[in-house]
């Protein structure tokens, strides 16, 4: 009985104050949202958003039940006394000049910077443990982070969220431009999110697709923000963000075709429980309504109009919490296709795969006269195998040349005629007037060096081998096939029975 009455009491304080079934309105909420952005180059951004807001007083009231916001950054907030936080791993460069201005910016490398509250006396000594901590939760080298990398800014770097001061001293900026970001620290800033891989958009946060883009930042930010219109109290905000640039000729096999299972081979198909807001926004400004050339498949059920970095952009939503949204086979796999060839279109580009077939660029342009064009590709050495290299590998590897084909403005009108009595020029350039002739050119080759290994190595490795294997064939060999006879002893000759007979008379033993 006196069990039961303990039970009863633990269930009525389980309940709370409230009564039978009346549970507290959480107050923390997850928002997730995903941004693909069609870039200038025809390349695609994707943008990752997670935002978890808390309505609770991190440093002032004693937190000891975590549901949302992760509790080893809450942990991190109260015991260093943080008034913001801002850490990203960068793989890449943004190529601003072809890709346009992106949503977040970061530098290369590992960058972290954070404001601490006045209250702390040791500044220097807080931000070394606290790099020292962030480096083992996202494997990181942030344990590199010390006085000769470490800088205090006092113009930049000012507080993106509640700011009482702005006494400098509290603020401290470091930058690894060395470190490289891999699955080590993918791995765990998944895991601070509340449904982690498993539902939601993080679905698509798959590794091997992340890490082969031309661009990968992911970061996290913690800053405090009004809770209410009036700021009477303060909440706590954290923004998880990944930004990718994937090669939509890669991706595409040569195409500007893109979709979700192309680019992250996953497809959406529900979102996170948890979440309060789970949307994804397709950029199609650029998709002009007169003359369209692109469809969004499937059809969104809602647009988005707002001027984003100065510019009024509108965006295709998809809410995944409306079940309309998400198809029958609960799976949302948007796409984006060519409805025709654009006119005049862009470059032709056929990327190569290794040891089956080459690089394939074709553009189509209309060069002024007099003027001059410069067209560059970047390429990256690599090692071949030993036995694709040429007998003279020294000598460099050749790149076929470049063929030009143009059609050149005629300066003397041709005369019929002429093209009658050269049956062997009209076969080969046939043109419909006499306005202009067709003109094929080509470049030089082009002689590249690439890293050639020692190949006396090999020769002397070889060698070194073919002797050790000998000499212990050899002796194996002998020791196997050689055959072992024991022989009986003699009992003696002669000069044995001589010696018997002298050690005999002098009284000496025989042998």
């Amino acid at each position: 009985m006196a069990a039961a009455v303990r039970i009863f009491l633990l269930l009525l304080l389980l309940l709370g104050p409230g009564g039978w079934g009346q549970a507290e309105p959480p107050r923390d909420s997850l928002r997730e949202e995903l941004v693909i952005t069609p870039l200038p180059s025809g390349d695609v951004a994707a943008t990752f958003q997670f935002r978890t807001r808390w309505d609770s007083e991190l440093q002032r009231e004693g937190v000891s039940h975590y549901r949302l916001f992760p509790k080893a950054l809450g942990q991190l907030i109260s015991k260093y006394s943080l008034r913001e936080l801002h850490l990203s791993l960068t793989q890449g460069f943004w190529r601003t000049r072809y890709w346009g201005t992106p949503f977040l910016q970061a530098p290369s490398g590992a960058e972290l910077w954070a404001w601490f509250q006045e209250t702390v006396t040791d500044v220097d000594e807080s931000w070394k443990e606290l790099s020292n901590v962030l480096s083992g939760i996202f494997c990181a080298s942030l344990n590199f982070i010390d006085s000769t990398n470490t800088v205090t800014p006092t113009a930049s770097f000012k507080p993106l969220g509640l700011a009482n001061g702005t006494d400098h001293s509290f603020l401290r900026y470091a930058v690894l431009p060395r470190e490289v970001v891999c699955t080590e620290n993918l791995t765990p800033w998944k895991k601070l999110l509340p449904c982690s891989s498993k539902a939601g958009l993080s679905v698509l946060l798959k590794a091997d697709r992340l890490f082969h883009t031309s661009y990968h930042s992911q970061a996290v930010h913690i800053r405090p923000v009004c809770r209410n219109a009036r700021c009477t109290s303060v909440s706590w905000e954290l923004r998880q963000t990944l930004s990718v640039v994937f090669d939509a000729f890669v991706t595409g096999q040569g195409k500007k075709d893109w979709s979700l299972f192309r680019m992250f081979s996953r497809t959406l198909t529900e979102p996170c429980p948890l979440a309060s807001e789970s949307r994804v926004y397709v950029d199609i400004t650029s998709y002009g309504q007169d003359n369209e050339t692109l469809e969004v498949y499937p059809p969104p059920l809602a647009t988005y109009q707002d001027v984003i970095l100065g510019t009024r952009k509108t965006y295709a939503v998809y809410d995944l919490l409306d079940a309309a949204v998400v198809s029958n086979s609960r799976s949302l796999n948007i796409q984006l296709k060519w409805k025709r060839p654009p006119e005049n279109g862009y470059i032709h580009y056929q990327p190569a795969q290794d040891r089956m077939q080459p690089h394939l660029l074709e553009m189509l342009i209309q060069l002024p006269a007099n003027s001059i064009t410069k067209v560059s590709i970047q390429f990256e050495r690599a090692l071949l195998k030993w036995t694709e290299y040429t007998p003279d590998p020294n000598h460099g590897f050749y790149v076929s040349p470049s063929v030009l084909s143009a059609l050149v403005p005629s300066v003397v009108a041709a005369k019929p005629r002429d093209w009658e009595e050269s049956p062997l020029f009209n076969s080969l350039f046939p043109v419909s007037d006499s306005s202009s002739y067709f003109v094929r050119l080509y470049t030089e080759p082009l002689l590249v060096s690439l890293p050639t290994p020692d190949f006396s190595m090999p020769y002397n490795v070889v060698c070194l081998t073919c002797t050790v294997v000998a000499v212990c064939y050899g002796s194996f060999y002998n020791l196997l096939t050689r055959t072992f006879q024991i022989e009986e002893p003699r009992k003696g000759g002669l000069v044995k029975r001589l010696a018997n007979l002298i050690r005999r008379a002098r009284g000496v033993p025989p042998l």
